[in-house]
């Protein structure tokens, strides 16, 4: 952490908006926690703000140290409760208003948010992971306006499989793919199912393209 002297150059103090760095609003229901967590982790780590997420102490006198273990200075004491603040802001500004809500806590730190965060998602695994199964094994191309946009809620819901630690391999979102086509693909679904093994997603979006 910087001196008061050349706090001014901190580079999160460089950071003019923070939705550059991390794209997704993370949300409750469309879960991309695991993604928008190890982004947040970056940023935090390139602008020297990781431990912020981490520390064990909610309390900015007592979370500021110097290297030799002597207490810190106010200068120090202020850069920290600053940084912190600057973090904080960053975690309100990437997730939606309905996860605010259910987090904010008045005069809480970046640590104490971070944790909240988590917890509501690292907690719920099970339940998630059987809503978004449902979600999953209920696509049908009948619902969607072309294929391209099919295929983009296939990979959409694995991700989110995967977030809460239930991944989806390229074979079964092939399957799925095959299952939910209507029809009009009748051929083209069961040229897919055929060919062994099974294609990667991003091929078979391909050969479903060239039907179109």
């Amino acid at each position: 952490m910087e001196d008061n002297n050349n706090s001014r150059l901190h580079p999160a103090f460089t950071v003019s908006n923070i939705k550059n760095h991390i794209p997704i609003t993370l949300e409750l229901k469309n879960s991309h926690y695991n993604t928008w967590s190890e982004l947040f982790q970056i940023t935090c780590w390139a602008y020297d703000v990781l431990d912020h997420l981490s520390h064990p102490t909610d309390s900015a006198d007592s979370s500021v140290t110097t290297g030799s273990g002597t207490p810190p200075s106010s200068a120090q004491t202020a850069l920290w409760s600053r940084l912190d603040a600057i973090v904080l802001n960053w975690l309100y500004e990437t997730i939606s208003i309905e996860l605010f809500n259910n987090i904010f806590d008045v005069g809480s730190t970046a640590t104490a948010t971070w944790s909240r965060i988590k917890d509501i998602f690292q907690d719920n695994k099970s339940s998630r992971a059987l809503y978004l199964q449902r979600q999953f094994n209920s696509i049908m191309m009948d619902n969607f306006p072309d294929v391209t946009s099919y295929c983009q809620e296939i990979k959409s819901i694995a991700n989110q499989l995967s977030n809460v630690d239930d991944k989806v391999s390229d074979p079964r979102m092939v399957l799925q793919l095959i299952a939910g086509l209507n029809d009009t693909y009748d051929s083209i679904a069961s040229q897919l199912s055929y060919i062994k093994p099974l294609l990667t997603l991003y091929q078979a979006r391909s050969m479903l393209l060239l039907e179109d």
